[in-house]
């Protein structure tokens, strides 16, 4: 069912009327292992992509839309719209990405 809820990054949906039913979150933190961190610092000198933290990041942005998807379930909602991403470091090594947005409930 969760799968099945639209999440947009806009404020509203074309020909859809909805209620507002409130904030909703998907939050994911991760961290690779130290070889891959340690292959990371190699390539921080010469410069370039780091794959194995792109590779992480994507992970952990589609996971947090994952979970904010399963919440906005939870809550009853049809739709999430205003998505946006937030992330930061922790730690250092590890990563926490944010999807939050405002779950809704179709009226029509």
């Amino acid at each position: 069912m969760a799968e099945q809820i639209l999440v947009t990054t806009t404020e509203n949906i074309p020909g859809r009327k909805y209620e507002i039913i409130g904030e909703v979150f998907g939050v994911t933190t991760q961290s690779k292992n130290a070889i891959r961190d340690f292959g990371a610092g190699l390539k921080s000198i010469v410069g370039g992509e780091i794959k194995a933290y792109t590779s992480m990041l994507t992970e952990s942005r589609d996971q947090s839309i994952d979970r904010l998807r399963q919440n906005a379930s939870k809550m009853g909602a049809d739709a999430v719209v205003m998505m946006r991403f937030d992330s930061g470091s922790i730690a250092g090594d590890m990563q926490s990405v944010v999807a939050y947005g405002t779950a809704v409930k179709f009226i029509d």
